[in-house]
């Protein structure tokens, strides 16, 4: 049977034999790897992996990526001491240099969040809350629309009122119409406490709860291998740098211009995990 697919990709693809000295001495290590085309000053595509050469050598054997394959021309790489020091590093470059077929963990300066206040779920943003230090944030969102949309989805699945969170104005002394659908447990109505109705949004939204930073200011944090230390300076989830030495890590002095979603996704895991790493406050 004749398959589209596959012809573009036999087309499009032939072993790179300009990288096959490249290929064959990419290191199996932790790190960061770069492709690029014909002009190096704008990457292709940026990734990492605990083990460089592995990583990209998959490239390679995916037909979905052959016009990635066709242009690249040169694959450099950068090695890490561990895994939270190569998400570090990919997410950084990903943002500063905008490869062409990276599509997620790029820049977004302004986030939402979903934010109680009383019944109200509302949508608060990052350049207008301190989302490193408020109480009460739940999911982190690229647009308020999505943040709308995740409230009318709990609110769906919990039988929760519309208009008790503020999503759709409420009748004096009348039932909702979607209680009349049988949509809504009747918080508007008195049918149920306003406690209940608070307690079931609360337990719905648990798990998309944004943690505050838990230290006073900067840290570092340490990942050793085979003898050699890094230090990842942090501060508010944002990512300054990494060093190789403490004192490098204590000049770092640069002031926060944004809450960074990825980086706080990457560092939860290992800051509260119980194996987490070695932690140095800095400040």
């Amino acid at each position: 049977m004749w398959n589209p697919e596959k012809e573009l990709f036999t087309e499009l693809y032939k072993y790179p034999e300009h990288l096959r000295h490249t290929l064959e001495n990419l290191p199996s290590r932790s790190g960061v790897y770069i492709f690029y085309g014909d002009d190096k000053t704008f990457p292709l595509y940026i990734g990492k992996s605990v083990n460089i050469r592995s990583r990209v050598m998959s490239h390679f054997r995916n037909a979905d990526e052959a016009k990635l394959l066709h242009m690249t021309r040169d694959i450099e790489y950068i090695e890490t001491i561990g895994e939270v020091g190569a998400l570090l590093l990919e997410s950084d470059l990903i943002k500063n240099r905008r490869p062409l077929f990276n599509k997620r963990l790029r820049n977004t300066r302004k986030l939402c969040s979903i934010r109680l206040h009383g019944l109200t779920a509302t949508v608060v943003f990052s350049n207008e809350v301190d989302f490193s230090h408020t109480d009460d944030l739940f999911g982190l969102f690229k647009t308020k629309m999505s943040a709308l949309e995740k409230i009318r989805d709990i609110a769906d699945q919990e039988k929760l009122c519309y208009g008790a969170l503020g999503l759709e104005k409420l009748a004096k002394n009348r039932a909702c119409f979607r209680f009349s659908l049988g949509k809504c447990a009747g918080v508007c109505c008195g049918k149920e406490s306003p406690e209940a109705h608070q307690e079931r949004l609360k337990n719905a939204l648990s798990t998309l709860k944004v943690r505050n930073w838990p230290y006073p200011g900067r840290i570092a944090i340490v990942e050793e291998a085979s003898g050699v230390t890094e230090y990842h300076v942090i501060n508010h989830w944002f990512y300054l740098g990494t060093v190789k030495t403490l004192e490098d890590a204590k000049k770092f002095d640069i002031a926060v211009p944004h809450f960074d979603r990825d980086s706080y996704k990457i560092l939860c895991k290992p800051l509260f995990e119980t194996d987490s790493p070695k932690v140095i406050l800095l400040d």
